[in-house]
């Protein structure tokens, strides 16, 4: 019995043992199927949100294939629409070729009918030529023996002819020309002139060659000699001047050709003759002392000459040979002040002109610089200014104008520089000259018209600034005049050396002459 109940207890048991396995295998399942369940609920979700997003771009998609589509249809009627116009261009371009193809063939035809007759005609030609050279061959052996002279010696009598001619007839326009151009030309000219000319006054003092310094007595003479001479050689050795001691009371003469020594030497002896020491050692140590002081001079002329024409930026060497002409002289004139001159004459004449009258008054200062370098430099002066204005940053309008002044003009500046030295030069009492040269110079002006056929005579007047010619009226008529005052005049520029220019005035006369009875 007990084994029963034990058996049913087991039994029992174990159904309540299976049954909660069973209960809990069965809710384990539950949960896995629900688990499940919801993976597959999510799965199917994102498979069909996929599906709908691939359906989407597949609308998108095939849209943007209907577009492209489209376009390609429009893109494909447009291009059959072109080739078409082409076609149709191209088959009226073919019948346009056509006919001119058709016109070209009857040209060609017309071509060759008209060369034919061309050359029938040359043949023609050819044959009339013939004809007429033997005609004319004819006609020049009988000229040639009527006339009694070649074919070449009548070329050159007929060209003779014509030239004479032409000159004649050249002449007589030449005068009608020259007159007119003369005459605007000199009102012009003498306008400018008298407008730069009465704004400007200067004064001229004829340079010499020797300084006369007084002295306070007739002992003092002695001194100066030194024992037997040694003061006054030490003087001269120092200074390259001559010391002319004469009769001239309480006085003697400095003389020498270089102005800059000359001052150096009358400076030196009035501070010699005022301190009473006078001896070699002395001498050589004023004359050095001087001659710093008169390159101080030198170059305060330089800017005085430069600020009064005001000029500014020029080289301290440009400077410095400025106020060297202070000390030259040309013709008697002082360089310095001809400088100045030709400066303001040029900066007015610039200014009548409507030129640029700085560069015309820098010019004008700068155009004899060479005068004050002709010795350290070789060449004529305005060859010398020009290289230096060059080399020391002058413009190429001044070195042109430096260079040109006494050459060939290149530009209105050099006209300018040209006509301000001229006019300062020849302004009267300007310049001096020798007795000698003077009578030389217008000796051979007068000798010049007078080696020309048909000239009677030849006279020089104002200082030779004009020359009046006399010709025969029977050899000279009025037309060969004109020819004869140019043959005349540029003779005179080839051979004769001066300043300024000269006036060559031919004069005709015909004369007639009766007596009463």
């Amino acid at each position: 019995m007990p084994s029963i109940v034990y058996g049913f207890l087991g039994l029992f048991v174990g159904l309540a043992v299976a049954t909660a396995i069973y209960f809990v295998l069965k809710k384990r399942a539950e949960k896995d199927e629900s688990t499940a369940r919801e993976r597959a609920d999510a799965l199917l979700e994102r498979a069909e949100k996929k599906a709908r997003e691939m359906e989407r771009k597949a609308e998108d998609n095939a849209d943007d294939i209907k577009k492209r589509a489209n376009e390609y249809e429009n893109e494909t009627r447009q291009l059959r629409n072109e080739v078409q116009k082409q076609e149709q261009r191209l088959i009226k371009r073919e019948e346009g070729l056509d006919r001119k193809g058709d016109v070209l063939t009857n040209k060609d035809l017309d071509l060759q009918n008209r060369e034919k007759i061309l050359t029938r005609r040359e043949q023609e030609v050819e044959r009339l030529t013939g004809e007429y050279q033997t005609l004319t061959k004819q006609m020049k052996d009988s000229l040639e023996k009527i006339a009694g002279m070649s074919t070449e010696e009548a070329k050159q009598f007929i060209v003779s002819e014509l030239v004479a001619e032409a000159k004649l007839d050249a002449a007589k326009e030449l005068r009608v020309i020259e007159s007119e151009a003369r005459e605007t030309a000199e009102k012009q000219a003498k306008k400018i002139l008298s407008t730069a000319l009465a704004r400007y006054a200067g004064e001229y003092v004829s340079e010499q060659v020797v300084t006369v310094i007084s002295l306070p007595n007739e002992e003092m003479k002695g001194r100066i000699i030194g024992r037997e001479g040694r003061n006054i050689r030490a003087f001269e050795a120092a200074t390259g001047i001559d010391l002319i001691i004469d009769d001239t009371p309480e006085a003697v003469v400095v003389s020498g050709f270089s102005a800059v020594r000359r001052e150096i030497a009358r400076l030196s002896l009035e501070k010699l003759v005022s301190d009473g020491r006078i001896h070699p050692s002395r001498i050589e140590e004023v004359v050095k002392k001087t001659q710093k002081e008169v390159d101080q001079l030198v170059k305060e002329a330089g800017e005085r000459a430069a600020e009064e024409m005001g000029i500014y930026g020029l080289h301290v060497e440009l400077i410095k040979h400025i106020g060297r002409l202070r000390y030259r002289t040309s013709y008697g004139q002082n360089v310095l002040a001809h400088s100045i001159e030709v400066a303001y004459l040029a900066g007015l004449l610039a200014a009548e002109l409507g030129f640029n009258e700085k560069i015309a008054r820098r010019a004008g200062l700068l155009h004899d610089i060479g005068k004050a370098a002709d010795q350290e430099l070789e060449g004529p002066h305005h060859v010398v200014g020009s290289q230096l204005a060059k080399r020391f940053g002058e413009s190429a309008q001044v070195v042109s104008a430096i260079k040109n002044h006494h050459e060939e003009p290149e530009s209105v500046l050099d006209h300018i520089i040209i006509a301000a030295d001229a006019t300062s030069g020849a302004r009267p009492g300007a310049r001096r000259e020798l007795l000698e040269s003077y009578l030389k110079r217008l000796e051979d002006l007068e000798a010049i018209p007078k080696s020309f056929a048909g000239v009677h005579e030849a006279y020089a007047y104002q200082a030779g600034r004009e020359i009046r010619v006399l010709v025969n009226p029977d050899d000279v008529s009025d037309d060969q005049l004109i020819v004869l005052t140019r043959d005349i005049a540029a003779k005179i520029e080839q051979e004769l050396t001066y300043p300024g220019r000269i006036k060559v005035s031919l004069i005709r006369q015909t004369r007639a002459e009766d007596f009463a009875k």
